[in-house]
């Protein structure tokens, strides 16, 4: 048995909403995802925030949180993440006290520390003409810290007693080194950030400091993985994200194109290396070929989890690729089920 069968497996969703589809689909199809992943016996099924985006409808992370922990029994639920900036620490200390209260030890908090957005939709969520600036972020976690546990001057009902774990996200050292500081769990984006890897988790593991949230460093790592059943087949349903990114980074967004326009897509040369890069930075082939990729990215990080974002346009093939992960790994669907420790669960010490 791998590494893989003997850690937390976990799912990112970012709701995406593929050409000839729209925002209500994209969300039942993020419902049905998080079913799939709990009876496969994932261990966390987190959401991101995306604003602006019209290939993405979690907009808003603790509306689609609440919905997604209604619609399943066990499984954690929770941000990845709620970029702080953009958020009164207030407002988010009495959403997530909300649904900790309504979901008892089912809710876990990632928070990032940018804005994750351009200036002119920042600034309309933040209700400010001010400048951007991720400086104020350790003043911030420490308020929205506060609410939960009941030390700030102003009463967060009913976050004061129902404070979930907070987990810190980054795609950089910088967050790394305060979650390290303040013995607090870490999620690295590696599916975003593959060059900042392990860096950022030396940075993490080195300035780590025991708490009472923490004894030891925890470390999740979101990869990108796209399973199908043939390496030609993942490498076909994997075309379209890579587009979309393309088209992401040219300041064309758009809905995630269907499999047959990202192969009919006229690349240019400089366009197909970008596309090429960004697929090499993910985990794509058939089982063998993913199992491969996942135990080499196991290796080298010594992750404590890993999480699993998989942009494809068709449910079918996302389903698949979720259920042949989970087959990979094995026995470890029976491990986080019956969990060995709550630190297994949560990713806290309890």
């Amino acid at each position: 048995m791998t590494r893989l069968g003997e850690i937390p497996l976990s799912v990112l969703d970012l709701a995406p909403i593929t050409a000839g589809t729209d925002a209500r689909t994209a969300l039942r199809n993020t419902r049905e995802l998080a079913q799939h992943a709990e009876a496969l016996g994932y261990t966390r099924f987190w959401l991101a925030e995306h604003h602006t985006m019209p290939g993405i409808a979690s907009s808003s992370p603790a509306i689609l949180i609440g919905h997604v922990a209604d619609a399943t029994e066990k499984i954690r639920v929770g941000s990845g993440g709620v970029m702080l900036p953009n958020h009164p620490p207030l407002v988010v200390a009495e959403q997530f006290g909300t649904l900790s209260a309504l979901h008892p030890d089912r809710i876990d908090l990632g928070i990032g520390r940018a804005p994750g957005t351009d200036q002119r939709t920042a600034q309309a969520l933040r209700r400010t003409s001010g400048p951007l600036s991720a400086d104020d972020f350790p003043r911030q976690l420490q308020e929205l810290r506060g609410y939960f546990a009941g030390t700030e001057q102003l009463d967060a009902v009913p976050a004061a007693g129902y404070g979930p774990p907070v987990w810190l996200l980054g795609s950089s050292t910088y967050s790394a080194q305060v979650a390290g500081l303040l013995g607090l769990p870490f999620a690295f984006a590696h599916h975003f950030s593959s060059e900042q890897t392990l860096p950022a988790l030396t940075a993490y593991r080195e300035r780590f400091q025991p708490s009472e949230v923490l004894e030891r460093p925890y470390a999740l790592v979101c990869a990108a993985v796209i399973a199908a059943d043939t390496d030609e087949q993942a490498l076909r349903i994997a075309q379209p994200s890579a587009l979309a990114f393309l088209r992401l980074r040219s300041g064309r967004p758009g809905r995630l194109p269907t499999v047959e326009e990202a192969a009919e897509y006229p690349y240019t040369d400089l366009e197909r290396l970008f596309v090429e890069d960004r697929l090499g930075s993910q985990i794509i082939g058939g089982p063998e070929t993913v199992r491969a990729g996942v135990r080499e990215l196991l290796d080298r990080t010594d992750a404590d989890e890993l999480m699993v974002t998989t942009m494809v346009p068709e449910q079918s093939d996302r389903l698949r690729s979720y259920e042949l992960l989970a087959h990979m790994a094995g026995e470890r669907s029976q491990l986080s089920t019956n969990g060995s420790s709550e630190r297994v669960k949560s990713g806290v010490e309890v």
